[in-house]
């Protein structure tokens, strides 16, 4: 049995983010979602619901995770009732330039390419690229280059960052990608696959969840991300409304007693299926 003990308290000072945020003014203009959720009294947040400890469901099937608490502070500080619409990570910012959700809560890292057609607010955490395999010796490497081998397979969530980490930066593994890490992990079990590339918060708390399954992963991210909220690029006015009640919960601390609530104290991962 390969046994790989896992310093969260190390990896909570990578989550860490400042509570400095600049928020801009923005002139009065036409606000198509914010007069949406106004007029229906409905927030509908978008999500995978399969992504721990960003959102997950719990063994009676509800939702759960830190992007579920974080949704569910905006909606209170907005007034409106919250409704979560699940949709594989792949379908997410579709979804959100077809106006059926009003933004998306998934850890969702913020890059130029996303932002070209979405707009972010945030990071309201930090992340980075890591691996769960049961592998030994992949779970001892150091640089991602050690993963570049003709002969590793390896599998990721469908257009995500770390199907784009690894077609850039391994070229010459095998790739597979998924709808779902449920996916990816029982492919890892059945050893269809070397390796999950995916944040490293999905990867320890996987190891934590399924500790008889000889799960392992890197003591450090191979990568720094930003991870941050998706809204419409074509309202300013709810931008800069949740900028404003992001740069409050950062400033009052619960953002960061959500974050030390679900990426330190593991307790929660009693309540998984």
């Amino acid at each position: 049995m390969l046994n790989r003990r896992i310093s969260v308290a190390a990896f909570a000072a990578l989550i860490c983010v400042s509570a400095s945020a600049i928020v801009p003014d923005v002139t009065a203009q036409d606000s198509p979602v914010l007069d949406r959720i106004v007029e229906t009294s409905t927030l509908r947040v978008g999500m995978s619901g399969s992504q721990p400890p960003f959102n997950m469901k719990s063994r009676d099937g509800s939702p759960m995770g830190l992007e579920v608490d974080l949704a569910n502070a905006l909606a209170a500080m907005m007034k409106v009732e919250l409704q979560i619409v699940e949709k594989p990570f792949a379908d997410l910012i579709p979804a959100l330039e077809r106006g059926e959700v009003d933004m998306v809560l998934s850890g969702m890292s913020i890059t130029a390419d996303r932002s070209r057609s979405v707009s972010f607010v945030g990071p309201y955490m930090m992340s980075g690229k890591s691996i769960l395999t049961k592998s030994a010796t992949l779970a001892a490497i150091q640089e991602a280059g050690d993963l570049n081998v003709a002969d590793i397979r390896l599998v990721a969530l469908r257009n995500s960052t770390s199907e784009e980490f690894a077609r850039t930066n391994l070229p010459d593994a095998q790739l597979t990608t998924v709808g779902s890490y449920d996916e990816a992990i029982e492919m890892l079990r059945a050893d269809q696959t070397g390796a999950l590339i995916a944040d490293m918060p999905i990867c320890m708390l996987t190891v934590m969840r399924f500790p008889n399954d000889d799960f392992a992963t890197l003591d450090q991210p191979l990568t720094l991300e930003p991870i941050g909220l998706a809204l419409s690029a074509n309202d300013a006015q709810l931008e800069n409304l949740i900028r404003n009640y992001i740069a409050a919960l950062e400033g009052t601390g619960i953002l960061e007693s959500l974050r030390k609530a679900w990426l330190e104290n593991g307790s929660w991962v009693a309540a998984l299926p």
